[in-house]
């Protein structure tokens, strides 16, 4: 779907975790011809399914391209990528909007889901990053030291940083401070904005905090339920490092202490749940500054909005 402009439109679903986006998604692409691509960080990693929230579904091949399918809806972005290696916004942003023209060029409608906020971002507003190779040995050095002390000195070396980095998200910080480090100048200058290359439409669905604390809550129950410490245990026996890139999704570091033996299963869920609870309220932060974004109260509410958009 292309817009007079002759740039593809495609539909944004967003939100902080536990706030029904998969959901959402998957009713939009069924009702609307659509194919998804992940927005989510985490979702990109194999073998990390439960405890990142990947719906569960099965890798397959859709008209000729390698895809995870859930639920009969083609999924791209999602459940690809080796759990040791990192993954840029920068790779993210050109792996999508290749994505983007494939599903335009096949007619579909293009559903953007996730909710990293600065995927959606750089989507959205064409941001371009600076292209510095993530280098481990300095990532893994840095992130030894607190993460107050490594805010101070990103701040100390890129004034605007406030403004363009998450300042309580530890792997922003060491990105951050990583291109700062290798390129000698301030990553939110190098961060520029473009021409738009996507017509966007973002929707979300809206919980009251309290609420949404208690969905985040049931879903980490539930995770742990479904096999998430065995899915820790699987990974371990791969030799898949523990401060492997997926190894640092949210829960997974507090659920390690239980696995190895440094602490009760539900000292760590409560602590897995208190971090949830922190994540989810940096994901609204991040959303709510965006005045684009449409909120709806309810599932058939969004499909209303959204279908208003996507027919127009």
């Amino acid at each position: 779907m292309t817009t007079q402009s002759n740039i593809p439109r495609i539909v944004c679903v967003v939100g902080p975790t536990a706030s029904g986006k998969t959901a959402l998604g998957i009713r939009l692409a069924k009702k609307f011809h659509g194919e998804i691509v992940n927005a989510d960080s985490r979702q990109v990693y194999k073998g990390f399914r439960i405890g990142t929230g990947t719906p569960p579904g099965k890798r397959t091949t859709y008209q000729g391209h390698r895809t995870y399918l859930v639920e009969g809806v083609p999924h791209y972005l999602m459940n690809f990528l080796d759990p040791e290696k990192p993954f840029t916004v920068a790779e993210w942003k050109e792996k999508v909007l290749k994505a983007i023209k494939g599903i335009s060029s096949r007619g579909h409608l293009p559903i953007v889901v996730g909710g990293t906020g600065l995927y959606i971002s750089s989507l959205v507003d064409n941001y371009n990053f600076p292209k510095v190779e993530p280098h481990s040995n300095f990532r893994m050095e840095i992130a030894k030291k607190p993460l107050s002390e490594l805010v101070a000195l990103l701040c100390k070396l890129d004034h605007g940083a406030a403004q363009t980095v998450d300042l309580k998200n530890l792997r922003r910080v060491v990105r951050a401070l990583e291109v700062v480090t290798f390129t000698g100048k301030p990553f939110s200058e190098l961060k520029t904005r473009g021409a738009p290359s996507v017509e966007t439409f973002q929707i979300g669905l809206w919980w009251n905090r309290e609420t949404l604390y208690m969905r985040n809550d049931a879903t980490v129950e539930q995770m742990i339920a479904e096999g998430w410490v065995d899915e820790i245990h699987a990974a371990l026996k791969k030799k898949i490092s523990t401060d492997a890139p997926a190894m640092t999704s949210i829960g997974y570091q507090e659920l390690l202490k239980y696995v190895q033996g440094e602490m009760p299963l539900c000292e760590a869920v409560e602590k897995t749940q208190r971090a949830v609870r922190r994540y989810t309220k940096r994901q609204w932060t991040w959303f709510k500054r965006d005045a684009r974004i449409y909120w709806a109260r309810t599932q058939d509410e969004a499909m209303q909005i959204a279908g208003a958009w996507i027919t127009k």
